[in-house]
């Protein structure tokens, strides 16, 4: 009995010391280090990059205005004329001779207008000296004015006739590269129909981007705007970016030149287009093509911004990892909107707080951590 007893106290004492030396080894235990990050205030550009497809800022079909034989082709498919400049020539011989016979008429009906002239003069003379009689009054003026209708009739049609001699060249009606021939020379073509289109013409000085912003990012920036959260530059300053397939800048700025004023029902998007500088020669911006592009002159005006990397997404919602004064960790959610690489705290966190933002797997809520402020 008094064996068993000593072997209790030494059992216990052991215990007592194995306990102290755990007690003594988690005091011991270094803190997890973590990379951390201040939430800073600042200003952030608004970042707004959609796709967008270019187009000449004007496309024009070349039709023929009269019929005949598609005599000749002047320029080269593919390239930029001036406005004004020969495309095509249609056979002009049967209009020439329309103008002839339409020259030939006037000068007969010129004629007779002289003639029955003439007559009417002597004949109002002879009728106020009681000469002739009413009905022959009435008869030479009838004819004078006959005479003078058909000159004016003539005159159309010698101007008619000359019009449609003039079309037979058919030319450029705006400055621009002009698109491959409908019609191949030796062809009839027709004023009606499809055989009427002879090529397209493309106005590439200036280009045009047309895109569509989400209804949703244009009510986030309008509501930004008057909440004082978003600030705009002058609407003259604000700029368009072309952002081409392989990542390149295309180097002239565009504009913005119309804004739809209703939000499509289909797309749930608001139509824009930006007018973008070019050089008729330049081969790198064309028209068809689908670039990106990025709209600048919109900011976040003192926002609290955190790196992207603090951010955890959970079923619930957006989260952050506080460290607190004592340097124990928070778990705190939070309202976020990611803008790059940054992301930009609309609720849940205070300037000057810090959050962890390297080595999130280390910390754990209410646990204390040695943190390393990083830029």
């Amino acid at each position: 009995m008094r064996i068993f007893r000593v072997l209790q106290i030494a059992a216990f004492s052991t215990l007592l010391v194995l306990c102290g030396c755990k007690d003594k080894k988690q005091q011991q235990m270094p803190l997890q280090l973590v990379g951390g990050a201040q939430v800073v205030k600042k200003n952030v550009p608004f970042n707004l990059e959609v796709p967008a497809k270019i187009s000449g800022s004007l496309e024009v079909q070349v039709r023929a205005q009269v019929s005949g034989i598609l005599k000749s082709r002047t320029y080269q498919e593919g390239q930029y004329v001036e406005q004004g400049t020969p495309l095509f020539e249609i056979d002009p011989e049967p209009y020439k001779a329309a103008l002839t016979r339409a020259e030939g008429n006037l000068a007969q009906a010129q004629s007779e207008l002289r003639r029955t002239t003439r007559d009417y003069n002597r004949m109002r003379k002879l009728y106020k000296d009681g000469a002739v009689s009413q009905k022959e009054h009435d008869d030479a003026l009838s004819a004078f004015e006959r005479a003078t209708a058909n000159v004016k009739v003539a005159e159309g049609s010698l101007h008619e006739a000359e019009i449609n001699l003039g079309y037979t060249s058919v030319k450029a009606p705006i400055s621009g590269v002009v698109r491959k021939e409908a019609q191949s020379v030796g062809n009839l073509v027709s004023v009606t129909g499809e055989s009427s289109l002879l090529t397209t013409m493309v106005q590439i000085c200036p280009l045009h981007a047309n895109f569509s912003v989400s209804g949703s990012v244009w009510s986030s920036l309008v509501k930004g705007h008057r909440s004082g959260t978003v600030e705009f530059m002058n609407p003259e300053d604000f700029k368009v970016e072309v952002i081409m397939s392989d990542g390149s800048v295309y180097p002239e700025q565009g504009k913005i030149i119309f804004v739809d004023s209703s939000e499509d029902a289909l797309t749930s998007s608001v139509s824009v287009k930006a007018e973008i500088p070019c050089d008729e020669n330049q081969k790198i911006l064309l028209p068809g093509q689908f670039v990106r592009v990025k709209v600048i002159g919109a900011e976040y005006a003192n926002a609290l911004v955190i790196p992207s990397a603090s951010l955890l997404t959970t079923p619930s919602g957006s989260v952050v990892y506080v460290v607190k004064k004592d340097k124990t960790v928070e778990v705190r959610p939070v309202k976020v909107e990611l803008v790059g690489d940054e992301v930009i705290v609309h609720s849940g966190l205070k300037e000057g707080e810090i959050v962890i933002s390297e080595g999130i797997v280390k910390a754990r809520p209410g646990v204390p951590v040695n943190v390393v402020l990083k830029k």
